[in-house]
């Protein structure tokens, strides 16, 4: 059986909840993708997903859905989506089991 592409924490369930709910804009939603950036060459991306595209592969977790971009998943099989909060902020974190390596301020990452 082939690993799933992406698992969510409740935290990032319950945040992903919270976002569609209050400002998804009629979003079924949310879309996770990598984009070439920053130091360490990749970054990931978060945006809502108003429509499901062929080749998306759809994650439901705690009744939310996360919609992953055909081209990030050889990037992100096996990750785990978080959302942390402390007193300086808060951000959704993935747990990639395919990083090889992160830039010193953690907005990219290498495979």
């Amino acid at each position: 059986m082939a690993p799933q592409v992406l698992s969510l924490t409740p935290a990032a369930a319950g945040r992903v909840r919270h976002l569609v709910e209050t400002q998804g804009n009629g979003a079924s939603g949310i879309r996770v993708g990598v984009r070439s950036a920053g130091c360490s060459g990749m970054s990931y991306t978060i945006d809502f997903a108003h429509e499901i595209k062929e080749g998306d592969e759809v994650v439901e977790a705690d009744g939310v859905k996360v919609v992953v971009d055909p081209a990030a998943v050889m990037y992100l099989v096996g990750s785990e989506m978080d959302f942390v909060q402390d007193k300086l902020g808060s951000a959704f974190k993935f747990n990639n089991p395919n990083e090889a390596g992160r830039c010193g301020c953690g907005e990219s990452f290498t495979v």
